[in-house]
């Protein structure tokens, strides 16, 4: 069964309609009819939350969570040998410190990581990704 983690870009694109929304819906579709099983960092979930907070305002960051409660996704604490791991990839890789808890999160359960973030192309080598948009996101 495909392991998906999902990062918080991924997320938003599917939230907010964005380019890439409809292959998280795919994804998401898998989750639900229990064909593939979904991850996502606490940290990465906080990162979803405080950018929705940010751009659009408290009561729709609120909703997204009430959406996001709807789906199979389990959370992952950021115990410590998850942020060992991240602080391990953060410490080699020039990228955000959360989306090394996405790829850490990834590495660990030997999972495919869902987004459209370009920071994680400099971890191509390490990770498998599916690229939830176009070419301008690679």
């Amino acid at each position: 069964m495909t392991k998906y983690v999902l990062d918080s870009f991924a997320l938003i694109a599917y939230f907010e309609d964005e380019s890439g929304a409809d292959k998280v819906s795919e994804i998401l579709r898998a989750l639900m009819n229990r064909k593939a099983k979904g991850f996502m960092s606490i940290i990465n979930w906080g990162e979803m939350y405080y950018n929705t907070m940010r751009e659009q305002g408290v009561e729709e960051a609120e909703k997204v969570l009430t959406q996001f409660d709807k789906y199979p996704i389990k959370l992952i604490e950021a115990d410590r040998r998850l942020t060992y791991e991240a602080a391990k990839l953060k410490a080699r890789y020039k990228i955000a410190y959360a989306d090394c808890f996405a790829a850490a999160l990834t590495l660990s359960l030997n999972a495919l990581l869902i987004t459209g973030d370009p920071e994680f192309n400099k971890l191509a080598q390490e990770l498998s990704i599916e690229w939830i948009a176009t070419k301008e996101y690679k």
